[in-house]
């Protein structure tokens, strides 16, 4: 065994001489936090979208926390459709949750971040999530597709906060 001392990369940049300043998204950014409800309806099939909030592709996701009543059965994938301004399109469905279940009461909050994502994307920025090039400077909806249908009806919530 060894004692080691390790450093993230915006820490060996603010120890550099001269001092690199690091990117504002990932140390010392803005904040923005997000909040939706939407109410499944029992019946609800494969395919049924809950859009919960927009967000910016320059922006980094720093947590997603899922919260619900027992929608029996139910189960969604927690992705990225573009504003219906710009045609709705789903962008990438299962981005941060794949099959997540909503068949039970999630009452304490479920942070379902890293759910589908590795946590070595901790930095990333949505566009980078999306494995796109550079930024798009586009804004899209964070939304629930459901991947087993609703048997009950209730309330599901979604809570965000995203820095920049």
């Amino acid at each position: 065994m060894a004692i080691n001392a390790y450093k993230t990369a915006a820490i060996n940049n603010l120890d550099a001489t001269p001092i690199v300043r690091a990117n504002p998204w990932v140390h010392g950014g803005n904040s923005k936090q997000f909040a939706g409800t939407v109410e499944a309806v029992n019946g609800d099939s494969i395919g049924s979208t809950y859009r919960f909030f927009r967000v910016g592709s320059w922006m980094r996701p720093v947590h997603l926390t899922l919260f619900c009543d027992a929608i029996t059965s139910g189960a969604g994938d927690l992705g990225l459709y573009r504003a219906a301004s710009d045609g709705g399109a789903v962008v990438s469905q299962a981005l941060f949750a794949s099959a997540q279940s909503i068949a039970t009461a999630i009452i304490l909050g479920t942070n379902i971040r890293f759910e589908q994502d590795d946590i070595a994307n901790v930095e990333k920025r949505i566009w980078e999530l999306l494995g796109l090039t550079a930024d798009p400077n586009l804004e899209y909806d964070v939304t629930l597709t459901l991947t087993a249908a609703a048997a009950a009806s209730g309330t599901i919530a979604i809570q965000g906060a995203f820095s920049w």
